[in-house]
């Protein structure tokens, strides 16, 4: 089974009352299960092949098929927002299906890789819609599903760490694909139809990794090891979960402040066109972001499990606002790029793995995967959102008066956020 043999034979681990493996005390920490290193194999290999087309796609978009800021947005929304209806879709037919976590992320996978030679005959904004959307629905069975496999493989006290390692492993592919897409859009005539086309290789090849290496089968052991026993994966029982004041509070808190989280394709048209940086070069604004979210995403989910992972939640926040505070300063000088995105990526190594660690305290292992799409639905939810409103306000009133704006709800919601500690966030 993939829960129990990953961790039961670590050394100096034991198992406590509730059915959970914890390291004994004195002991050196076990190391991350072999299912974290198989999921993140795979988040990074498709991570290659998605970010490859991601780092073409604003400026596709907005330069070659001329959409205005507003079609931008919301086509951005349903690239990133899509995936929220989904999600809980997805987490309940892995928990259903009696931990069958594996295969519902692997259609999830299947479905996002085939959409990517679909890209090669989509040359207006409906068509490109439909695709994203497609795209985003593939993603959204995945990732919860993933990421229950990635929480019930690991101990309470090393949650963090795991989906660390995991998210550097993940972020190691996204760095790869947009300097990946740099190299064939200057290697080739027709550079946006070769990247869709070794866009849907890779992919394909991240599908065979998953069948081949990641461990599938039935949960076994104890109901309900690693938190409350006994309840059954029913539909009732995952909308039930909200009943949870923890839960509830991390979720709404996710859902606030992704209404003020811009898009990453935002932000990087907002840095082209401060710097007026050359459109051959804009693939490789996001290699800033990867790069420093490779590097400290695991360091960060390591000092979560120490310090409470509320405070490293926040603290991700707090360098956005400054990312954004930094764009809207008169400041241009060299190091403006590399600050900025050395921030967003700290933003995204504090905030995403954490997110999902945070939530794992609260959910028995049976719902593990809805509860989990459950934050992850409202946070996309909250993102769609943003898109198509920052969309919006740029067209209307400018770039800088739309950023300004999504300071202000950030910092407002990021104040309100501070008041809450669930109690799964803070140490033992």
């Amino acid at each position: 089974m993939y829960v129990a043999d990953s961790r039961a034979s670590a050394p100096g681990a034991r198992a406590s009352a509730d059915g959970a493996v914890r390291p004994e005390a004195g002991r050196r920490r076990a190391a991350i299960a072999p299912t974290v290193l198989a999921l993140g194999t795979v988040s990074l290999v498709t991570d290659v092949s998605s970010e490859m087309v991601t780092a073409v796609l604003p400026l596709y978009l907005v330069t070659g098929l001329g959409l205005s800021p507003l079609g931008f947005g919301l086509l951005d929304g349903v690239y990133n927002g899509f995936s929220a209806l989904v999600r809980l879709a997805g987490g309940h037919l892995a928990d259903r299906g009696g931990g069958r976590h594996k295969w519902v992320a692997g259609l999830g996978y299947g479905v996002s890789a085939l959409c990517k030679p679909l890209l090669l005959v989509a040359h207006s904004l409906t068509p490109i819609g439909l695709v994203l959307a497609a795209d985003r629905t593939g993603k959204g069975l995945r990732t919860a599903p993933r990421d229950a496999l990635i929480s019930l493989s690991s101990t309470p006290e090393s949650r963090g760490r795991a989906f660390g390692v995991h998210r550097a492993m993940d972020t190691a592919g996204a760095l790869f694909g947009p300097l990946v897409a740099f190299l064939i859009l200057r290697a080739t005539v027709d550079g946006y139809d070769a990247v869709f086309t070794v866009s849907f290789c890779v992919a394909v090849f991240g599908v065979l990794v998953l069948v081949l290496f990641v461990p599938g089968g039935r949960r076994q052991g104890p109901a309900g090891a690693g938190g409350e026993g006994g309840e059954r994966p029913t539909l009732r029982a995952a909308v039930g979960l909200l009943r949870r004041r923890d839960l509830r509070r991390i979720t709404v808190c996710a859902l606030l402040l992704g209404l003020a989280t811009v898009s990453d394709s935002f932000v990087y048209l907002l840095l082209q066109r401060r710097l007026g940086v050359p459109d051959r070069w804009f693939a490789l604004l996001p290699l800033g972001t990867a790069a420093a979210f490779l590097l400290l995403a695991v360091p960060l989910g390591r000092l979560a499990d120490r310090v409470g992972r509320w405070a490293v939640f926040l603290g991700g926040h707090a360098a956005l606002l400054l990312a954004y505070a930094l764009l809207l300063t008169s400041w241009h000088g060299t190091p403006l790029p590399y600050v900025v995105l050395a921030l967003h990526g700290g933003f995204y190594a504090a905030t995403d793995g954490v997110l999902m660690a945070a939530a794992s305290e609260g959910v028995p292992a049976a719902l593990r995967s809805s509860g989990l799409a459950v934050v992850q639905t409202g946070q996309a939810l909250a993102r769609f959102a943003c898109s198509l409103l920052f969309g919006a306000a740029w067209t209307v009133w400018g770039d800088r008066a739309a950023l300004a704006g999504a300071l202000v709800a950030l910092a407002a919601c990021a104040a309100f956020s501070l008041t809450l500690r669930p109690k799964g966030t803070v140490p033992a």
